[in-house]
């Protein structure tokens, strides 16, 4: 088993843009074979900071999952109504005007590799509710425009993010999964190209307050057909350098004594096999991890070794 790496969270540009220093970061993640390829972070250009950079410094075997969400934040900054389940009709544009750039995006990156490479792409149900108005309505509107653009292959789904829930203040606060769920299943009803679901192990033990509430997310999904994968990163209810409830993506806990591994995550090894077993996890198209490291000046070297053992991890699962 091969698993996909948000490495953007661990990597060692953690203010500015050094590319020798990724260039070295991304041959050191070159060396581990276990890695199917990346789990990229889609901001508006195909890469933050250089496409011709990103091109000429992936593996070209790599396969790709985007994910929307670091653009989706930036872009709540500026407008509380953006989000493809807004209700404002111009946060919804700008966010429609958002996908279309990460579908051109996705050609790109795919013509460069002659093949299709990038094999999903995760949406998020944004605005926050806390601040702006959103729906199952809105959101089935947006993607049946997505719908009708051609992604080449590269199936949509919906990572889910903690939802507005009135026990605590939100993370994310974006659409329940009751919602994304309905959504996708009518949507799926009538078109041959399934849109899934991927599960954040980190953003549902937010919503929840509880390790088990990611495990009754993965079930939820699966009932209904629609678990397209699952993405590790951690959380901790206790204050530490991660911080207390924050979606700061926190590697698992140290699961042996030559390990490495965060203290007070709440993500065990058990938890995340527990994940799997109940999600029927050789089936799933996305499994992967995604780790913020702490501090912020962690050597290259360490900051490989945090991805390596969490991918270990997940290795005696599927061994």
């Amino acid at each position: 088993m091969r698993y996909y790496v948000g490495a953007y969270a661990s990597s060692p540009n953690t203010s500015g843009w050094d590319p020798a220093l990724e260039k070295s970061y991304y041959a050191q993640l070159k060396t581990l074979n276990n890695v199917r390829g990346l789990e990229h972070p889609f901001l508006g250009p195909l890469h933050a900071h250089d496409d011709e950079w990103f091109l000429a410094n992936i593996d070209p075997s790599w396969d790709f999952v985007f994910t929307c969400v670091p653009g989706i934040m930036n872009a709540l900054a500026n407008n509380p109504h953006f989000g493809i389940a807004s209700d404002d009709a111009k946060g919804r544009e700008e966010a429609l005007a958002f996908m279309q750039k990460a579908c051109l995006a996705i050609a790109k990156l795919n013509q460069h590799l002659g093949r299709k490479a990038v094999q999903a792409i995760q949406v998020q149900t944004a605005p926050n509710r806390s601040r702006a108005s959103s729906s199952a309505k809105s959101l089935q509107a947006s993607l049946e425009t997505m719908l009708s653009w051609d992604w080449q292959g590269t199936q949509i789904v919906i990572e889910h993010c903690d939802a507005l829930v009135p026990e605590h203040p939100p993370a994310k606060g974006f659409l329940s999964l009751e919602d994304e769920i309905k959504v996708l299943s009518a949507i799926n009803s009538q078109q041959s190209q399934p849109l899934g679901i991927v599960i954040n192990w980190g953003r549902s033990v937010l919503e929840t307050r509880s390790t088990q509430g990611a495990i009754e997310h993965i079930k939820q999904v699966s009932a209904q057909g629609l678990l397209s994968g699952i993405m590790f990163s951690g959380v901790s209810d206790r204050e530490n350098p991660f911080g207390l409830w924050r979606d700061s993506h926190m590697p698992p806990a140290k699961a042996n004594k030559d390990s490495v591994g965060a203290e007070h995550s709440l993500m065990t090894e058990q938890d995340m096999h527990n994940c799997l077993a109940v999600a029927d996890a050789h089936a799933l198209a996305i499994v992967g991890i995604k780790l913020g490291i702490r501090p912020v000046d962690c050597p290259l070297d360490k900051r490989l070794a945090y991805n390596r053992d969490a991918l270990a991890i997940l290795d005696r699962y599927f061994t």
